[in-house]
Formats: structure tokens, sequence, C-alpha cells
């Protein structure tokens, strides 16, 4: 499969670096950027080609578009690679509205090209592990869950945050696809959201080593939410996605069943295995991994989709599970802003199990 890359920002390098040490057979044909200098620093850099926007639409050796834009522009370009007879694999979220999203999907299924979409750290062996034993039963029926990720902020590390914190960012858009697509994979779709939010600091300041070091940024966003999800299969679970917090020690993600307790490594990263504590257990003991994908896993989505296209199989992290994440998620904000109960308008199907390419 050859792609073309849209979009040269800071996650364009981990893509490039894992297609070609861990996922070789992707072929990356092209790149392009609105700031002709990036995409030419990355086609320098990992011996491909920088062209025009363009250009990449229309070349006949690219198959996929792999969409690195920023959340504003996924939607747009996405329908643009399907509009030209070409898949596509986007980051997330899948659009900024279901609306969008629906669009997507609709020009998918006109056009026949396929939709995927970020994340795919649910495919690595951590989750995957988790899946393993839900779906044997090793903590009985599922009651419910906590899940969430936090920090002090982006500012500390990120050389040009401030889109973080303007309409479209915020830990929600930003970190909650990790999550949610974790718990959706494990529970199915979600019936409906409530919570609550906060915005605890109105600008922040810049302090990661860059040339923007010590600027102030306004914050348009909420930036701490707790919500509860309540799933179709039944399952309740508490959510926390936060800007605000310097740390915690909570797990995150954490489930349990009516014969026992599943602790997972962190969606976003995967570092570490999954433990379990069965109602016979004194203490949580390990499980073994049930594929090799851990630790930066990045792009395995998006090889699994290249696979599932090859053989006509399913594609794991399809469009239809992104936009049902994207439902969960702009339903949070709202129920948390408006302090009211949202229903989710969309449904997916758990993703089939992910073992080996």
């Amino acid at each position: 499969m050859n792609v073309g890359i849209v979009g040269c920002g800071v996650i364009s390098a981990t893509y490039l670096e894992n297609l070609r040490d861990r996922y070789p057979w992707i072929h990356v044909a092209a790149c392009t950027d609105a700031f002709e200098e990036k995409a030419q620093e990355r086609a320098k850099a990992f011996a491909i080609r920088a062209v025009s926007y363009d250009e990449i639409m229309e070349a006949k050796d690219i198959d996929l578009i792999l969409n690195l834009t920023n959340p504003q522009q996924h939607a747009a370009v996405s329908c643009d690679a399907l509009s030209h007879g070409k898949h596509v694999y986007s980051e997330k979220p899948l659009a900024l509205s279901v609306e969008e999203g629906k669009k997507m999907i609709d020009l998918s299924a006109k056009t026949g090209m396929k939709i995927g979409c970020a994340p795919d750290m649910f495919l690595g062996g951590g989750v995957q592990t988790l899946y393993s034993a839900l779906r044997d039963g090793l903590i009985g029926d599922p009651v419910a869950a906590t899940a969430g990720w936090s920090s002090r902020g982006h500012e500390r590390w990120h050389t040009n945050p401030a889109f973080y914190y303007q309409p479209g960012g915020g830990p929600v858009l930003d970190l909650g696809p990790y999550y949610v697509t974790a718990l959706v994979g494990a529970f199915g779709s979600v019936r409906r959201v409530a919570g609550m939010s906060r915005r605890t600091f109105e600008t922040r300041t810049i302090t990661a080593p860059c040339p923007l070091n010590g600027t102030q940024i306004p914050v348009d966003v909420d930036t701490h939410y707790q919500a509860v999800l309540e799933f179709e299969n039944g399952a309740v679970v508490s959510l926390l996605l936060s800007f605000d917090l310097w740390t915690n020690s909570i797990p995150r993600i954490e489930i349990y069943g009516t014969e026992g307790t599943l602790i997972g490594p962190d969606p976003n990263t995967l570092e570490g295995s999954p433990m379990i504590r069965g109602r016979n257990d004194l203490s949580f003991r390990a499980l073994s991994l049930v594929n090799e994908y851990t630790g930066n896993v990045r792009g395995l989505g998006l090889a699994q989709m290249c696979d599932a296209i090859e053989h006509g199989t399913e594609i794991c992290a399809s469009g239809e599970l992104a936009l049902h994440v994207l439902d969960v998620l702009l339903a949070v904000e709202k129920a948390c802003h408006d302090g009211i109960t949202v229903e989710c308008t969309t449904g997916t199907k758990i993703p089939a199990m992910m073992y080996r390419l």
C-alpha cells in the first residue's frame, strides 16, 4: 500500500519512523504541508518526495492518505481524499461534529474507499489482553470501570500549544479518544453521558524550551472534566480528563466485574502488563500479553487497515468506531457544559481482536 502524508507536524515524525522501522511493508511515497519547509524537512529526513496538496491528491501512485492535519481540517482533508479515490486514515478526532463524521462515512460508502482513524493504541498487547480476559469471563460480567488521564498542561512541553486551548482542543477531544476508544472496545456502544467540568485558568504560560517560552495564551475551552458514561451493556464508567492536575495515582483504566477486577496499562502509552485479581486471588497477578505490540505502536491501526483492505477483512480502527467515539466525546462536552444527561446518537460494534499482522 502506497501512502501519502498530509500534515508534517510533530506527530508525522513518529508515524514515519514507525512505518519505516515497525511496519516496513507500508511505503510512504510523498508528503505535503501548508508550510512547504515542513514537508521538505520530512522528505529529506525520510527519503520521500515533498509535493503540493493538489499533487498528493491527484497522484496515481498513492492509494491512501494519512491525514495528520490539525483537528479543524480533518473532515475536509479526509473527504477530499475519499473524493479523489483514495482510502484515508486520519489522526483523531475523526471530525469536530457528528454531522461531519457522518458525511465522511456516507462518502466512504459511496466511493468504496475505506476510512480508518486513530487512536490505534487499543490494538496493542496491553488493551487487547484486557479484552481477551473480558471475553473469556475471567472477571465475570462487567459492572463498572474507571478511566482517565491528567496533566498540568501541554504548555510545559509543546513548542506551540495554543490550539490545545481553543475550540476543537481541550482534554476531551485531545486525550479522550484514547480512553473512550479503549472502553468502547471493551463494552460496546455508550448509551448516555452526564458530568461536570471547569476552566481552572483563563490563561496559560508556555514554559517549554522554545522561542515562545514565556508567552501567555488564552484558554477558550474547559480544561477539567469528570463524566459518567452508561454503556448499552449496563456498565457504568467514571471518566477523568484534565489539563489542570499535577499528578494522580489512580490507574489509567480499571475494570470491575462480578468475579474480579482488571487493571490495564495506559491506553495512551501501553507500557506494562495488565493485572487481574479474581474472587479467589489474594493479590493482583500479571496476565500474559496476547500480542507483541507494546510501547509506541502508533501506526499499527494504519498497518492493520492496509492488511484488511488487501485481504478483505475487518478494519479494527474503523471510521464507524471513530464516529461513535466522537459522538461520546461531544456528548461529554455538552453534558458537562449544560448540566444535562446527553443521549448518544450513534452506535458501533466491538472491533475484532488484534493478534498479529
